[in-house]
């Protein structure tokens, strides 16, 4: 929500046509995740299978789930579509402008760009999580393998809460202990990659909100 003001305004692009783009960015990142998870479920599929079952999680249910809540929203449409109320054809408005905002991957000049950016971006995210398991001396011989499980069990515990608060380092523990790791030293590791995630969002974060009038108003 906080984007789309930003980006109305800095760019004057009407708010629904500017959150409508970024709509469109996370459904490029939910499929990025969805990629992630069938890789990793190829590479350690036992491991994996045996901590959603272990922690009473289900994956199916999940995206059945999200499927679910993307067929109700779509009904929704259609009802507002039909309808002549003066309150609904405000609520048109505004949804034609989250289309057309979404429509725009499709009709971007620089779709290469964006799905070599986008790539570019989860790579980093899970070559972050496997540059600090060297951070604790006990994770430290991981295989790849295991932070492709840990940066989905990652994703899983952010998808589901705030941000991960709490529950992110438990997750960790919890996964590790398949591969031999002490509940301990995951824990650990969960802290310290949830923790400079956080820090790096909040410095980062608030670094563009003092550089964007000042770019804005060179532009």
């Amino acid at each position: 929500m906080l984007r789309g003001l930003t980006i109305t305004s800095y760019e004057g692009i009407p708010f629904e046509k500017a959150f409508g783009t970024i709509i469109s960015e996370r459904i490029a990142d939910f499929f990025m995740l969805l990629l992630i998870i069938g890789v990793t479920l190829i590479l350690q599929a036992e491991y994996l299978l045996t901590f959603f079952r272990e922690n009473k999680i289900n994956p199916l249910m999940t995206l059945g789930i999200l499927l679910a809540l993307l067929a109700v929203g779509i009904l929704i449409l259609m009802f507002i579509r039909r309808s002549t109320h003066p309150f609904m054809q405000k609520i048109k408005n505004f949804a034609r402008g989250l289309l057309e905002g979404m429509r725009s991957i499709l009709q971007m000049k620089k779709k290469v760009a964006f799905i070599l950016h986008t790539l570019f971006i989860w790579i980093m995210y899970i070559l972050m999580t496997y540059v600090l398991i060297f951070t604790v001396p006990e994770t430290a011989s991981l295989s790849f393998g295991v932070v492709m499980v840990l940066f989905v069990v990652g994703g899983f515990t952010i998808s589901a809460t705030n941000g991960g608060i709490g529950i992110f380092p438990v997750a960790f523990g919890a996964a590790l202990m398949l591969f031999g790791i002490s509940r301990q030293g995951g824990e650990a590791l969960g802290w310290i990659t949830w923790t400079t995630q956080t820090i790096m969002i909040v410095i980062l974060g608030g670094l563009s909100f003092l550089f964007l009038p000042i770019y804005n108003r060179k532009k």
